[in-house]
């Protein structure tokens, strides 16, 4: 008899909410997946357990674990100021007013830290403005557009290669004093050009030795080879003029059968759902993989930790909703309509989503190219469910 969850996702297929999806849950060594429909609306080629996503936002979580294996190594130190990697942002000032000139600014309070990057308090990132628009045509939204940062949107991506993108970043102000309030997405965009530097390595190369490769991650990547790329499915999203989902053509499949001119450490990952609940559980149980420790319980704690104060998190909006955020990932601080405090995780605007709960042994991680999962009530819906996972019915790891 087919779970909860499937006959869930089965039914919002029905109803054309998605073309297709992928979901996995796991508590300890017992892993469920279910999959429902095709990779794109019209198509024939069903959605299977291995299909490869553009998992967009859950790229960052990856750069923080990098991150504090670096820090362990004593490669960095997450007090000191990116300045040391990143003399092209010493001389950055800062807004009088995020909506004012460009050319108003104060001098900054205190430096920039590795830490500011992986919190997102690093004074810099998508703007909302008072009426919950997101980056209105203030000068230094444009500024940045202009500069061809592509610090919002995941395609289509910049052709700046990293050294020319954090020059060309570091020609502009910071719009908030660090550490004085959380702004999403920049922070992991600057942190990757940062990693490579710190590594002496390109940041693919540095995920995969550090991280894909250890954790048998083969379909992680920032490209893929052709042959697997070909299959990724259709991304969707509600066109607001018509309320209608709307195929989205950015950029040709092509384009991720080969290595970016500049690694989007915010949003640049391909994944598969099983690669990636073997980074969700080298979290969950610590640092340990296999019987190896990759990285430090204490580590693990750092990240997965809420470091934000009740107004940095009230600032967070809509992107935060309530949580709070640790190193790269968000963490839960009260119940809400899913579960207790302590769960964390992050979603992907392309329509992925992972959870950890700790306290339940529980990983659930749900793979779409719709990015209205993250606000059509499935995505709620669905991690509910996971909780009865596999506790419903005996289930086939």
């Amino acid at each position: 008899m087919p779970s909860q969850l499937q006959q869930a996702m089965a039914a919002r297929v029905e109803r054309g909410d998605f073309p297709g999806l992928v979901a996995l849950v796991a508590r300890g060594d017992d892993v469920w997946v279910e999959t429902a429909g095709v990779t794109e609306f019209g198509g024939d080629v069903p959605m299977r357990r291995d299909t490869l996503f553009r998992i967009t936002s859950m790229t960052k979580p990856v750069l923080a674990a990098v991150t504090m294996m670096l820090a362990e190594d004593d490669v960095l130190d997450l007090e000191e100021p990116v300045a040391r990697f990143l003399p092209e942002l010493a001389g950055q000032q800062v807004l009088v007013r995020p909506d004012g000139p460009i050319e108003a600014t104060v001098p900054p309070e205190r430096p920039v830290t590795v830490e500011d990057l992986l919190t997102f308090t690093l004074g810099f990132g998508i703007v909302v403005g008072p009426e919950g628009e997101v980056d209105p045509p203030y000068p230094i939204v444009r500024a940045w557009r202009d500069l061809d940062l592509r610090l919002s949107e995941p395609e289509p991506r910049t052709g700046l290669g990293p050294d020319e993108w954090i020059r060309r970043f570091g020609s502009l102000p910071l719009i908030h004093q660090p550490g004085e309030q959380w702004m999403y997405n920049a922070g992991t965009q600057v942190l990757g050009v940062l990693l490579a530097r710190a590594s002496g390595r390109p940041l693919g190369e540095l995920l995969r030795e550090r991280l894909f490769a250890p954790l048998g991650m083969r379909d992680t990547g920032f490209w893929q080879p052709a042959d697997r790329v070909a299959g990724l499915p259709v991304h969707y999203q509600t066109d607001s003029a018509t309320g209608r989902l709307s195929r989205s053509e950015i950029e040709p499949l092509q384009v991720w059968s080969a290595p970016p001119a500049f690694p989007n450490g915010s949003a640049g990952l391909l994944s598969t759902a099983d690669d990636y609940l073997a980074f969700a559980r080298l979290l969950l149980e610590g640092g340990v993989h296999g019987g190896t420790r990759l990285l430090s319980e204490k580590s693990v704690a750092a990240m997965t930790t809420n470091h934000l104060t009740d107004e940095q998190i009230a600032g967070g909006g809509f992107f935060l909703d309530g949580q709070g955020w640790g190193y790269g990932l968000a963490v839960t601080v009260r119940d809400d309509e899913v579960g207790g405090p302590g769960r964390y995780g992050w979603a992907g605007g392309y329509g992925t989503d992972w959870f950890t709960d700790p306290r339940e042994d529980l990983i659930f991680i749900v793979l779409s190219q719709v990015s209205d999962l993250l606000w059509n009530g499935a995505l709620p819906e669905f991690s509910k469910l996971a909780y009865g996972t596999g506790r419903e019915r005996p289930g086939e790891a």
